[in-house]
């Protein structure tokens, strides 16, 4: 683990050097991801590194665990809360679809959470162009497979330094990281609405899709569900697609 540490710093290192940027800076949700990589740029970027924690009508607890991760390895952070900007933006999206009489309920939870996740990538942009930072992604091998990321949201960053490793990579990492516990061992949630859950919401586990991805057995319905995701999912990994002419 010392040894793929040592790696993904010296690699971030590299891109602020290729890129002429002063530093980096991450979204701290409160989860295992967003964890890591605040140590990781705190470890790569001792004086030119930031966490930033964004929340959009936000569970508390989030917040606190956000709070414990920029404790824990002593990064520089700020907060920019966006619930106000998120309600003024939303609404007036609804407005506009009531007036016109095309609001689809069935779309709404969705598209709420979509824009919460777009609108935290706006802020991290905006804060990164202040600072010349780069902006660097939390998915992890098995959020990047499967396409558990918002499009332009979480997965519009410029590094994603974890995108090699599987979820329990990511926890042992976090470990041996100094991670606090309690945050290592949380159950993985984007926090997108009450109650919601990475592996409920994706209807497999972690543990099953890291398997999945090293080429090991796992029940046919967890592997057809993965399969579909990635195959369902294909553009979020692709640069926009133009004709040709």
């Amino acid at each position: 683990m010392q040894e793929k540490v040592e790696k993904i710093v010296a690699w971030l290192q590299e891109k602020i050097e290729e890129s002429g940027v002063k530093g980096l800076l991450v979204g701290v949700s409160g989860g295992i991801d967003s964890a890591v990589v605040a140590h990781l740029i705190k470890r790569a970027a001792p004086d030119h590194s930031l966490g930033v924690i964004l929340p959009c009508k936000s569970n508390p607890q989030d917040m606190e665990d956000a709070k414990k991760v920029i404790d824990s390895c002593g990064i520089d952070s700020l907060t920019v809360d966006l619930s106000e900007t998120h309600d003024v933006l939303f609404n007036n999206i609804q407005k506009q679809l009531n007036d016109q009489q095309s609001v689809n309920p069935d779309n709404q939870q969705l598209a709420d959470a979509n824009l919460r996740a777009r609108l935290r990538m706006s802020t991290l942009y905006a804060l990164a162009a202040n600072y010349q930072y780069l902006v660097v992604g939390t998915d992890n091998a098995a959020e990047f497979y499967t396409g558990y990321f918002t499009k332009y949201g979480d997965g519009g960053v410029d590094l994603v330094p974890l995108v090699s490793l599987g979820k329990g990579e990511v926890r042992e990492m976090a470990e041996y990281l100094g991670v606090p516990d309690d945050i290592v061992h949380k159950q993985p949630s984007a926090g997108l609405w009450e109650g919601q859950t990475d592996e409920n919401e994706m209807g497999t586990t972690y543990e099953k899709i890291d398997r999945y991805l090293k080429g090991g057995e796992i029940p046919q319905k967890d592997k057809d569900i993965i399969e579909r995701l990635h195959k369902k999912s294909a553009h979020k990994r692709e640069i926009a697609p133009g004709p040709s002419l």
